[in-house]
């Protein structure tokens, strides 16, 4: 794998890391203000919902391909730490070039939806309801770098597993 390409992958986790940690922060500042304002002063904040939702759903997804590359996603050894080293090295990039195709696709229908719900607004907010498709697709083309690059590496395997 070339350096420009892994310079470049790892300026991207850089970048989502800081974006997953800002939105977390934002969940959590908002919901603790909005449960504050509810039971203390019996008010709250119209937007709080929606800003926390949005949070939640740009962390969650902006941390997958995080996941990827650390190898921190769950997955089930029983069978494949049985089989030979060559059989397992073959069914980790299987598994790679597998995830990467789903990745593609869920990147191609991230952009098809986000385009034709692009006119539709948040109700308390003045975004496009597709700000929530943009996290999934930033997720999906990220990822699908990640799988890339586990394809070049040996055996498929993360940077934590091939330890």
């Amino acid at each position: 794998m070339s350096r420009w390409y892994a310079a470049f992958l790892e300026r991207f986790d850089q970048i989502s890391r800081i974006v997953v940690v800002t939105c977390m922060t934002v969940m959590i500042v908002v919901v603790s203000t909005q449960v504050v304002l509810r039971y203390l002063f019996n008010s709250s904040v119209d937007c709080a919902d929606e800003v926390a939702r949005l949070a939640f759903v740009w962390a969650i997804f902006l941390a997958i391909p995080l996941g990827i590359r650390q190898g921190a996603h769950v997955g089930i050894e029983l069978l494949v730490a049985r089989l030979p080293s060559a059989l397992r090295t073959w069914l980790a990039r299987l598994m790679s070039l597998l995830a990467a195709v789903l990745m593609a696709v869920v990147f191609y229908e991230g952009i098809r939806v986000a385009a034709e719900t692009w006119d539709e607004r948040l109700p308390t907010l003045d975004l496009t309801s597709s700000t929530f498709f943009v996290a999934v697709i930033i997720s999906a083309g990220h990822s699908f770098l990640h799988l890339v690059q586990l394809l070049w590496r040996s055996g498929g395997k993360s940077e934590v597993s091939a330890e």
